[in-house]
């Protein structure tokens, strides 16, 4: 007994006549009396009462009618919802974000759910390192996140480079790194992190000693601190236009070199879902 004999069943119950359940079928009527038959002997018990060219259904029938019509539906709705998640419109995004945050990432979700509602949409905010792990683990599927970064076993895809620029509380025309180098600075990140090496290697190359008071990953305290006076910053311009606040000042840095990388990661040679294909594409349109 198959989805195809079930058809064909409900059909016959329903037009009551072999010739009516064929024309309805597009068949003939010699296979659909075979098919009866099949399931007769299949199941052992019969199935159908004929009363010249009219059929009803024995109490075996009906409950087979019965089952059949609720076992097609849910055939019906799996093959549904199968090409609804192959065309990305159903299924779970498992997507990281580096913690110093992407410019237009809310702007990119929401787009993304107002044509996917019925997507699962799970966000893990956290450093490149660590996202680069889950997507290794398998934790989360894509993550945004910034170079430099070992990204050995995962495919990257660079979507922009952006300038840093100087963060303080007070209006600064113009600064280089000569002066920011004499000035309290508070790095966005921590040792050991990529644009932790980003901003130590760029002071390095002009041979000038950083003044680092504090280390901070996380950018709503950071602002905080340089609103306060603690000290100044640099971070991504796209860090600035998220967490930036009326009374902070933004100042190019006159370094052309000293840039931030930011890109999408998944693992190599591993399924990708459609949904996250999506996203990326959108990232992808967005950064364009």
């Amino acid at each position: 007994m198959d989805i195809k004999q079930l058809r064909y069943f409900i059909a016959i119950a329903e037009e009551k006549n072999i010739t009516a359940a064929a024309n309805r079928l597009h068949l003939s009527q010699p296979p659909l009396s075979i098919m009866v038959k099949q399931l007769e002997d299949e199941l052992g018990v019969k199935l159908i009462e004929r009363n010249g060219r009219s059929m009803e259904l024995t109490d075996k029938g009906y409950v087979l009618y019965k089952r059949a019509i609720h076992l097609v539906n849910s055939f019906e709705e799996i093959k549904n919802e199968l090409q609804d998640t192959e065309e990305g419109k159903k299924g779970v995004l498992n997507v990281g974000i580096n913690t110093l945050s992407v410019s237009g990432f809310s702007e990119m979700l929401q787009s993304f759910y107002k044509n996917n509602p019925l997507v699962s949409l799970k966000i893990v905010q956290n450093d490149s390192l660590y996202l680069a792990e889950l997507v290794k683990n398998r934790v989360i599927e894509i993550a945004f996140v910034r170079l430099p970064l070992e990204h050995r076993g995962l495919t990257y895809h660079h979507l922009i480079n952006e300038p840093f620029v100087f963060v303080s509380n007070n209006v600064v025309p113009t600064i280089s790194l000569e002066e920011i180098s004499h000035m309290p600075l508070i790095i966005p990140s921590t040792e050991g992190l990529g644009i932790y090496n980003t901003i130590i290697e760029a002071f390095t190359r002009q041979n000038l000693q950083i003044t680092s008071i504090a280390e901070c990953s996380d950018m709503h305290v950071l602002m905080e601190l340089v609103k306060g006076g603690m000290g100044a910053t640099i971070v991504p311009k796209s860090v600035f236009d998220v967490y930036g606040a009326k009374c902070l000042f933004s100042t190019p840095i006159s370094n052309p070199t000293m840039t931030s990388s930011l890109g999408v990661i998944w693992l190599e040679q591993h399924f990708v879902s459609t949904p996250a294909k999506n996203f990326m594409e959108l990232a992808k349109e967005y950064y364009n």
